[in-house]
């Protein structure tokens, strides 16, 4: 992006005058200084949203995924995130969808803090063994109630893992701005598209900004938190670099969405799929709506990445997502629960 224009923008611009004296009788509020470009894009801390962090390491292996959790009641919501994000992209969601459910977020593999032998493995065989042995590690052989909620590429692994029909207590399935026909059309200018992001940042601020003002996401906030598990610091070349190198994972791409919409409608649990925008559903996904067989929402001005630029309006969607359903903590109702303990006020 050009600096010239960069420099112009309001949030750099700092105000120089001098403080007015405070006047009982002003009937306008003086305005607060404006905050500088580094003020604004300033990291925050994953605990503002979530209560605790753990490392799950997995039998048998050297593999160790990180996990994100917050709220202590009601059924998991266990979130998948897309490929080069972060668990740290259902953060500001996790603040409000905590005071009904329980969330959990993991770091895939070869993303955030997890760390694997193998980081660069994304096929989805493997990333849907992970998430089958973190959900095990963390409640054994009697989960309660797991709605499983994934965006783009963990929004595939999501259907996978349902269509698996191996957990035993899987209540609902959310699917986040992916659709087969579209993803699969979409692969061809992937790598053209990872080619032309920055690639390396002076400061973790810096890459916060360059994903605010490129559009990638659209939320300062959510930005805030969930762009600095999205880096790490390359000693050799002094600055900031991607911590997934998704170029490198071009071989399992096809393997994500291929099949995704028939796998998704004969998931045999509610299921939910929330797009950014009018997508073109392909034959089987519009007979399948038809037929009544999901709940279709088109969440307007957004981009992509729907949880993190409206995080209030999605954490919404499932917490009502999880009352029209009746599920508790147990996969069904609890006794005595009134349906409006889940709905909006």
């Amino acid at each position: 992006m050009d600096s010239s224009h960069m420099t112009s923008l309001p949030e750099d611009i700092t105000d120089d005058q001098p403080p007015q004296p405070a006047s009982v009788f002003a009937s306008v509020p003086q305005r607060p200084p404006t905050k500088s470009s580094s003020e604004k894009y300033i990291p925050l801390d994953w605990s503002v949203y979530f209560d605790k962090e753990d490392d799950v390491a997995i039998p048998e292996s050297n593999d160790v995924f990180h996990v994100y959790m917050a709220g202590t009641e009601g059924p998991v919501v266990f979130c998948l995130h897309g490929g080069g994000y972060s668990g740290l992209s259902f953060a500001v969601s996790t603040g409000i969808i905590k005071e009904k459910a329980r969330v959990v977020a993991m770091d895939l593999r070869g993303h955030g803090k997890s760390v694997t032998d193998n980081d660069v493995d994304l096929s989805v065989e493997t990333m849907c063994n992970d998430v089958l042995a973190v959900i095990k590690e963390l409640y054994g052989d009697s989960p309660p109630a797991i709605i499983l909620v994934g965006h783009s590429m963990g929004g595939s692994i999501a259907v996978h893992v349902a269509a698996r029909r191996s957990l035993s207590n899987l209540a609902g399935l959310i699917v986040v701005d992916v659709v087969e026909g579209t993803a699969m059309a979409s692969l061809i200018h992937m790598q053209k598209i990872l080619s032309n992001r920055m690639q390396h940042f002076s400061s973790i601020e810096k890459a916060i900004e360059w994903s605010v003002r490129a559009g990638t996401l659209r939320n300062v906030d959510s930005a805030r938190v969930s762009v600095p598990a999205t880096i790490k610091y390359d000693d050799s070349r002094k600055c900031y670099v991607y911590r997934t190198e998704l170029e490198k994972t071009e071989q399992y791409w096809k393997g994500w969405y291929e099949g995704l919409s028939d796998k998704f409608l004969s998931s045999p649990v509610p299921k939910m799929l929330l797009l950014a925008g009018t997508d073109r559903l392909d034959k089987s996904l519009t007979i399948g709506q038809m037929q009544g067989k999901f709940q279709m929402i088109v969440v307007r001005h957004t981009g992509h990445a729907i949880q993190e630029d409206v995080p209030d309006e999605f954490a919404t969607l499932v917490i009502n997502f999880i009352s029209r359903n009746q599920i508790g903590p147990n996969g069904v109702v609890i006794p005595g629960l009134r349906k409006a303990a889940f709905s909006k006020p």
